[in-house]
């Protein structure tokens, strides 16, 4: 039309007001998403759709994908590139701001865009990924996988016609549904004979809580959105994964019963001896069998299910607010559920320097904690000039729209 194409699509993210004028939208560069189509029954499958435009200039800078062959072997797996997505839609309650989901995403569309980032950041060929782990706890579906619709939206492996030659699985642990596939990551990289190269695992949730004055309604105080991608190896590493450790119990101080939309919780019974325990355990005994103390890392992040959590159990282990503080971002995103200790580990990732180590300690409700001992490599700051969306770029997102929280139920619902 007069020189243009116009294509039947939709634009996203945007929250009309009375007095909206369309001819603002006229002339702007937009850029394509991955979205719900529409709302359907609940027997139906959900579509979704790749013609949804977000404004270019109203989200994040476009970052073109960029095949980079890598040039240097590691004798030890680790972290070859990763990506964290967030909503510019947030909620405030005092000094907390919490992601909030547009209409037409879910734990699916997250994981995508957050693979999607975990792939320029890395340069790698989307090819070479021969497994992909989602961990989520808040799957669209009781009985179909989130991690076949990554896998093919995201091109991971040989295309064999309409067929993807990865091995695409779900997870499910509650917080640690991702964070404990990292250790799985790492072993299927390093055996010679598993024909898996690179492995990508990511953590992604439109956490849920019940309304507050209802049963469970506590947790809607600090629940998030979104997700995040970490791609593994043994080739161009920016964090050597050294060595892991893991403990479980029966736990049940969180969980979601069959059938029921919302989870509930064991109220103070959270704290010890569920979240404090375990991960004061996982930590402590990573340490004692590396021989390591809190003063050998630079850093310390733990899961952060709330403010005060992951603060007092940083200081019962010895650490200092220098050491785990950049790396708690709950008060600005919310609690992410599977993705919240993967997006304080991009936020020290995003900062740290070469041969900084790092102590990782995720949680999961029902019980366990994964820790891990993450070291540092050079090329983290070659690849660093490749990100254009960090952390203190989606904290501080000039764009967010901040929403009521009617608007926010409605939205965390998709209705």
């Amino acid at each position: 039309h007069n020189g243009k194409i116009r294509v039947p699509a939709r634009i996203t993210d945007q929250l009309l007001k009375d007095n909206f004028d369309p001819a603002l939208l006229e002339g702007r560069e937009v850029i394509p998403r991955f979205r719900r189509r529409c709302s359907v029954g609940k027997s139906d499958v959900v579509p979704t759709i790749s013609l949804a435009f977000t404004f270019a200039d109203q989200y994040y800078p476009y970052q073109e994908y960029k095949i980079i062959q890598p040039t240097q072997d590691y004798e030890l797996p680790g972290i070859v590139g990763y990506g964290v997505y967030i909503s510019r839609f947030r909620i405030k309650d005092g000094s907390i701001e919490r992601a909030v989901p547009f209409i037409d995403e879910d734990s699916v569309t997250a994981a995508v865009e957050a693979g999607k980032l975990a792939l320029i950041h890395s340069g790698l060929d989307s090819r070479l990924v021969g497994k992909i782990y989602v961990g989520s706890e808040s799957n669209p579906y009781a009985v179909k996988p989130i991690a076949a619709k990554v896998a093919q939206v995201l091109q991971l492996g040989e295309s064999d016609g309409d067929l993807q030659a990865v091995d695409a699985i779900d997870t499910e642990f509650a917080c640690k549904a991702a964070s404990g596939m990292f250790k799985d990551a790492c072993a299927l990289v390093s055996y010679p004979r598993s024909n898996v190269n690179y492995a990508m695992v990511i953590g992604s949730d439109n956490s849920q809580a019940a309304p507050r004055g209802c049963p469970g309604g506590e947790l809607d105080a600090f629940v998030g959105y979104g997700g995040a991608a970490y791609l593994f190896g043994k080739k161009d590493v920016i964090a050597e994964v050294e060595v892991w450790y893991s403990c479980t119990s029966d736990t049940p101080d969180f969980w979601r019963r069959d059938g029921e939309h919302y989870p509930m919780h064991g109220g103070r019974f959270t704290g010890d001896p569920a979240y404090n325990k375990h991960v004061r355990n996982a930590a402590s005994k990573m340490m004692e069998k590396s021989n390591m103390k809190p003063s050998d890392f630079a850093y310390f992040v733990p899961h952060q299910p709330n403010p005060t959590f992951p603060v007092r159990i940083a200081k019962d282990l010895g650490f200092k607010e220098e050491q785990f503080l950049p790396a708690i971002q709950m008060p600005k995103f919310g609690n992410t559920y599977s993705g919240a200790s993967l997006v304080g580990l991009a936020a020290i990732l995003d900062i740290a320097k070469p041969n900084d180590q790092i102590l990782v300690t995720s949680y999961g409700s029902g019980a366990g904690s994964d820790a891990y001992i993450l070291r540092v490599t050079n090329q983290i700051i070659e690849k660093r000039a490749r990100q254009k969306v960090n952390i203190k770029f989606l904290a501080e997102n000039p764009f967010t729209e901040f929403v009521d929280y009617s608007t926010y139920r409605r939205l965390k619902q998709g209705m």
